[in-house]
């Protein structure tokens, strides 16, 4: 509920959207407060977690402080007016110089409140400066796209503004910039290297990978989960790439025989820093390094932004406020088990709560919460940790994946003696979750006790809003998909991807597909029985509980993703 004082407190933007009937007041008070602690702009916010339209809200801007609002599409876009802006200045602020009129600078803004951005723009240019209103979601695509093209390749880098990012050793607490190679801090290298990093956190992609390769070299983006070429350095500089790479987080770049893990922290602001998991390994023609990007931030954009449906969405949170159990989340790698966790341990994090997790490695960083990194070298394993927390008298623990039966036993004995236990495993869906605790060797009867909920997810590519398409699919291939004869005959919109200048091959971010299950009592008992998952999975229908392939068919009945998308994240 809002606060009785809401109105008071709500700014200019936030304000219009209430009185406007396009954001409920309570939700206007959290994001503008949400947006002020993640330091982005109020609109970005609102846009970014999908609470209300960007065309709507430039329209409510226009009305309410009477900027005019243009359609950034038919506008011609000065190249020359661009670089005037510096682009760290253009990202900070959200802000794109669009043309010249006389000695005018006019800007693309998506909110018009933001005036001290204005004046910076204003003083950095030294000319008169004027805010043209756009819609967020265009600007944030012009702005990329802009970016993009403004591109320099690897022998004009010389003259770039990348040399300046603050990279921490987070045991030395010094810039590594300071530990001088010779043949690492080639400058051309050293910038290549620092733009390609900024590159990937502004593209939003997962994965940076630098692959060597007999006569060429390249280096590739995860984005929404698949590969993306997005450049090719000359082979020549593979070793320097690979050497600035290693000296950046802290290995030993004499040693190129076996495999080495590494992390890398780049403070993008005062109050933002983004971390770098590093791993090299070496293949036939060099050192191949991949770089998964570690955002905080991905924690903390809530639960309405995973894609749980309503009732998904109900039972993760009645799993979540019970004092004691353990909630299981399963899928493959990179289908999103991290961030799900961190957003439920995001919500119990309270002053008055202990919590603790064992991690390998830690991914995101949380402040209020004791996090340890395995080290299996000193002897410091998931096992150990567990015991050290129990004597640590814990509320809440997280523990990063139960891979044997050891851990598996601490863990559910955690769960039945008061604590609430969270943790990940590696299997297909729910029911197969039940039956690979029972194949480690944990009985039966103390997983019925303990096990309070399982959630299997994948993520799947979010259709572009802007340009899908409707496909026309006979009937008989919609029932083969899955499709029951009841939605058939009523009629089910299928949209395919298409393509514009807003999105990656008619897609734009990701949505989870999850299957939650509550371990009921009679799921309890045919685990006690020695039931196998086929016999669980029956259960769960009996249930009302949808699998995967039937949630991803209602995110491709609700147009959020093409049948071919859940294809490829549910085939068997």
């Amino acid at each position: 509920m809002a606060t009785p004082n809401a109105k008071i407190q709500l700014g200019g933007m936030a304000r219009r959207l209430v009185q406007d009937g396009l954001l409920p007041e309570d939700k206007a008070v959290e994001a503008q407060a949400a947006s002020l602690k993640e330091k982005i702009p109020f609109v970005s916010y609102i846009v970014q977690n999908q609470l209300a339209k960007s065309a709507e809200i430039a329209e409510a801007a226009s009305n309410e402080f009477g900027v005019p609002l243009v359609n950034l599409e038919a506008v011609d876009i000065e190249p020359d007016v661009i670089k005037l802006v510096k682009e760290s200045l253009v990202r900070k602020h959200n802000t794109l110089p669009l043309f010249k009129r006389g000695n005018r600078l006019f800007i693309a803004v998506s909110d018009p409140t933001l005036l001290q951005a204005i004046d910076e723009i204003k003083f950095h240019v030294g000319m008169p400066t004027e805010a043209i209103l756009v819609e967020e979601d265009k600007l944030q695509a012009i702005i990329n796209k802009a970016m993009d093209d403004n591109d320099t390749s690897l022998s004009e880098l010389a003259d770039g503004d990348y040399d300046d990012l603050d990279y921490v050793d987070e045991d030395a607490e010094v810039n590594v910039d300071d530990a001088a190679d010779s043949d690492v801090d080639d400058a051309p290298v050293v910038r290549f290297v620092n733009k390609v990093l900024l590159d990937a956190i502004n593209k939003g992609a997962s994965d940076i990978h630098f692959e060597p390769y007999e006569k060429n070299y390249r280096v590739r983006f995860r984005q929404d989960g698949v590969l993306h070429e997005v450049a090719t350095p000359p082979i020549g500089m593979a070793n320097k790439l690979s050497a600035r790479l290693k000296v950046m987080s802290r290995l030993d770049i004499s040693e190129r025989r076996i495999p080495q893990d590494g992390r890398i922290k780049l403070n993008l602001s005062k109050n933002r820093a983004i971390d770098f998991r590093v791993n090299t390994c070496p293949t036939l023609f060099g050192e191949k390094i991949v770089l998964r990007i570690l955002d905080p931030n991905s924690a903390k954009m809530g639960i309405e932004a995973l894609g749980f449906e309503e009732e998904q969405k109900e039972l993760y949170l009645s799993a979540l406020s019970k004092p004691y159990g353990m909630i299981l989340v399963t899928g493959p790698t990179g289908s999103g088990k991290t961030v799900s966790l961190y957003t439920g341990v995001n919500i119990l994090n309270q002053p008055g709560v202990n919590i603790s997790t064992a991690e390998d490695p830690v991914e995101i960083n949380m402040a209020g919460i004791n996090q340890v990194n395995v080290n299996n070298k000193v002897g410091l394993d998931f096992s150990s940790a567990l015991r050290a927390f129990l004597r640590q008298d814990p509320d809440i623990i997280l523990v990063g994946e139960i891979r044997d039966l050891e851990t598996a036993e601490i863990a559910i004995k955690a769960a039945q003696t008061g604590h609430l236990v969270l943790s990940t495993l590696h299997t297909n869906d729910a029911p197969q979750t039940l039956t690979r605790l029972i194949n480690m060797g944990v009985p039966g009867y103390n997983i019925a006790s303990s096990v309070h909920l399982i959630v299997a997810q994948r993520l799947a590519r979010r259709l572009c809003q802007h340009c899908k398409k409707t496909l026309d699919i006979p009937k008989e291939a919609l029932l083969e998909e899955g499709f029951t004869p009841e939605e058939v005959k009523k009629g089910v919109t299928i949209y395919g991807p298409k393509g514009c200048n807003q999105c990656s091959e008619g897609y734009k971010g990701r949505v989870g597909i999850y299957q939650v299950m509550p371990v009921s009592e009679e799921m309890g008992r045919i685990i006690m029985e020695g039931g196998n998952a086929m016999v669980l999975a029956e259960q769960a229908q009996k249930e009302g509980i949808p699998d995967l392939r039937q949630s991803g068919l209602k995110k491709v009945k609700d147009g959020l993703t093409s049948l071919d998308e859940i294809n490829r994240v549910t085939k068997e």
